[in-house]
């Protein structure tokens, strides 16, 4: 399973990891691929890049900040994971490694990426969840051949118009951002597949009945108050999603004023403050008294 070194580092002070490593590595795995993930590397080793015919590369979940330029001698390198590391830009020799297909770098601290990622023409796959991402890159717009983008996780409030450039694309992941409408851009990707809109703040869901690729559509943790129609086949996870083609206008109505009733309900029943105490130390009781709350919220139910 190619040149897979993991736990035994994890009781090796990180001053000597990086030894351990690199004499580890002496000879290129029969598979092309090397795996360093969960080694606590603070460095990346430059022996690797001797190994020119390295087609996958594993980096995830170590220190990572930085990488050596002489990782821009593998030019057959297809997949390539630095996620789960430190950094906070993309270090510029990757956007040389041309033959990347597949890239991962969720769960970093990164608040852009640099205008030469555009020079990764074969990019199928792009993962960059869990960031610190207000908007979405315009230069992820020019990477032409991508099918898959995981933006999930970030601070996204709208995403651009020129994403519908990207005719390729067939699922994206847009969970646990900040988006209050549902991005109109996506109405205009025919070929999408799988749309996931999870935890966000969207009110109002437009038809997507249109998209006749469409295969999946995720729109749950959501306050909205009805459910995307979508064509016959095509599955839906969120509120409503069992009703077709979409829910009655009037069971929405009806929940959205139970919610509020229930809400009220609440409020209502926070434990009131206590009573004042009579001159000689007695709560006054029986002037005052204090409901008990898991009944009063039982009743009001």
């Amino acid at each position: 399973m190619g040149n897979t070194i993991r736990a035994l580092v994890a009781f090796i002070p990180t001053d000597r990891c990086q030894n351990y490593v690199v004499r580890d590595l002496r000879e290129m795995p029969l598979d092309r691929m090397v795996d360093l993930s969960g080694n606590r590397l603070r460095r990346f080793p430059v022996h690797v890049c001797s190994f020119q015919a390295l087609v996958k590369l594993y980096l995830s979940d170590n220190h990572l900040d930085s990488l050596p330029p002489e990782l821009g001698q593998l030019q057959n390198l297809q997949i390539l994971a630095l996620d789960f590391n430190d950094f906070k830009a993309l270090p510029q020799v990757v956007c040389t490694l041309k033959q990347l297909c597949i890239l991962y770098l969720g769960n970093n601290k990164l608040c852009d990426l640099p205008r030469e990622l555009s020079l990764l023409q074969n990019l199928r796959t792009l993962w960059v969840e869990a960031n610190y991402l207000a908007q979405l890159p315009d230069v992820v717009c020019e990477l032409h051949l991508l099918k898959t983008l995981h933006a999930g996780s970030n601070a996204l409030r709208l995403l651009p118009g020129q994403l519908q450039r990207l005719r390729e694309l067939r699922t994206i992941w847009l969970s646990g951002n900040l988006l209050t409408d549902f991005p109109t851009v996506l109405l205009h990707m025919p070929s999408l597949e799988v749309i996931d809109v999870d935890w966000n703040s969207i009110r109002y869901f437009p038809s997507l009945a249109h998209l006749s690729s469409l295969k999946l559509v995720i729109y749950d943790h959501n306050p909205c108050r009805n459910a995307p129609k979508v064509a016959k086949g095509v599955r839906r996870v969120g509120r409503w999603a069992e009703e077709t083609p979409e829910p009655d206008p009037r069971k929405a109505r009806r929940y959205a004023l139970a919610r509020e009733e229930s809400q009220e309900a609440q409020a209502l029943a926070q434990p009131l403050p206590l009573p004042p105490t009579s001159s000689r130390g007695a709560s006054v009781i029986g002037q005052c008294q204090r409901p008990n709350s898991s009944i009063f919220r039982t009743h009001l139910h």
